[in-house]
């Protein structure tokens, strides 16, 4: 049993809160303790001469020229994020200094992890810097040996190779870091191609079923000026469409932002009736058949159902205006499908022409939960849509 006082899990709260902060801050003030650290501990007594010895030259007594090299050795890693290519030429001029005085400072080990870090975060001229140093190197092996150096060829090129070392390890680090955040890229740009895409049928299918209906029906009030009932009917139902056209922009509008809540609003396949509704009063005779019921957890399976019923309907005001349309509905177990037809004795609608997204929209729709979608003409005439959506519920 914990303790479950209010102010038990603070600490822990308070240690996250300060390492957010902390990874909030510069890289030149995060790099400063390490930077310290090494500075103080390599002014420790116990460890003068017990740094890197390249030349075995008799160590020199511990000054405060020692100290002023030590300090060069170290505190320039301040930096060593920030200006990565400064930092290393300080570094590396204070080791050769160290080497030179023969004081053979534990600060010494500065000079790799200047490397690794220009390796990982020096952008520009990384080339000419590793010649540079390369190149130095020659006068540097040459001057230890004019100071008494009794290292052989072969212990310089090792040495060179233990340098060359931490420079690798902070290139790979470099290209690991680009190569991860060129997968992010990816990622977020095939985000936002699909965001697009959703977008965009979302609004074909909303759009475009509204408006057909909003025209067809505008459409027959042009013949319909000798019944002025029949009219002042025809242009009530244009004005319920647009405003269920407004309405359904609204709630598209309000799914799309971060905070809405996914779920509310999402067509389902129990409005399909109220779906038909709407395409019997802009004209069309539809029948609509519906059977078993809806499994419990079938949210994306009606809602690609209603897409099917709804896309279908908008193409039959289009193309087969006043034809017969059935709409045949059926719930499984395991699957639910749909079936829309026309009989094709209809005449085309004076509507908006049509892109071709409406069934490839719809197609995908469908296998993206799995499933199966065909649209074709029928032998006698007429179209034909099925689909075959898998059930969200238990098999």
């Amino acid at each position: 049993m914990g303790d479950k006082r209010p102010g038990y899990a603070r600490p822990m709260m308070d240690l996250r809160q300060v390492s957010e902060l902390w990874r909030r801050c510069d890289v030149t003030l995060r790099d400063l303790p390490f930077a310290l650290l090494a500075f103080a501990v390599s002014l420790v007594p116990a460890f003068h001469g017990n740094g890197t010895q390249l030349g075995n030259m008799p160590a020199r007594p511990f000054d405060a020229l020692g100290i002023l090299v030590v300090a060069l050795e170290c505190l320039p890693l301040i930096v060593r994020r920030r200006w990565p290519a400064t930092s290393l030429v300080l570094v590396t001029l204070g080791f050769v200094l160290d080497q030179f005085l023969a004081y053979h400072t534990l600060a010494g080990t500065a000079l790799p992890i200047a490397l690794i870090s220009a390796g990982a975060h020096l952008e520009r001229h990384r080339r000419v810097t590793v010649l540079v140093l390369s190149a130095a190197y020659v006068p540097f092996v040459l001057v230890l040996n004019l100071l008494g150096s009794t290292e052989q060829v072969a212990d310089y090129l090792l040495f060179f190779a233990a340098l060359a070392l931490p420079w690798g390890i902070g290139t790979w680090l470099r290209s690991t870091r680009a190569a991860e955040a060129e997968r992010r890229r990816h990622v977020a740009e095939a985000t936002r191609a699909a965001e697009r895409t959703r977008i965009a049928r979302e609004l074909h299918d909303v759009v475009t079923h509204h408006v057909t209906a909003m025209v067809v029906q505008a459409e027959a009030a042009r013949y319909l000026t000798a019944a002025p009932e029949r009219l002042d009917s025809t242009l009530s139902s244009v004005t319920d469409t647009g405003r269920r056209a407004i309405a359904d922009l609204r709630q598209m509008l309000d799914l799309l932002k971060a905070e809405h809540d996914a779920d509310v609003g999402t067509p389902s396949a129990g409005e399909l009736r109220t779906l038909v509704e709407q395409t019997r009063q802009a004209g069309q005779p539809v029948e609509f058949t519906e059977e078993g019921n809806a499994a419990r957890s079938a949210g994306d399976t009606e809602f690609v159902a209603y897409r099917v019923v709804q896309e279908s309907l908008t193409n039959a005001l289009k193309y087969a205006h006043g034809s017969r349309t059935e709409v045949r509905v059926r719930h499984g177990e395991k699957e639910m499908t749909v079936e829309v037809s026309t009989d094709g004795t209809g005449s085309r609608a004076a509507s908006p022409g049509g892109s071709g997204r409406g069934l490839t929209g719809l197609r995908e729709r469908v296998e993206s939960v799995g499933g199966e979608f065909s649209a074709d003409r029928q032998a006698g005439g007429g179209f034909l849509v099925q689909a075959r959506i898998p059930s969200g519920g238990p098999a």
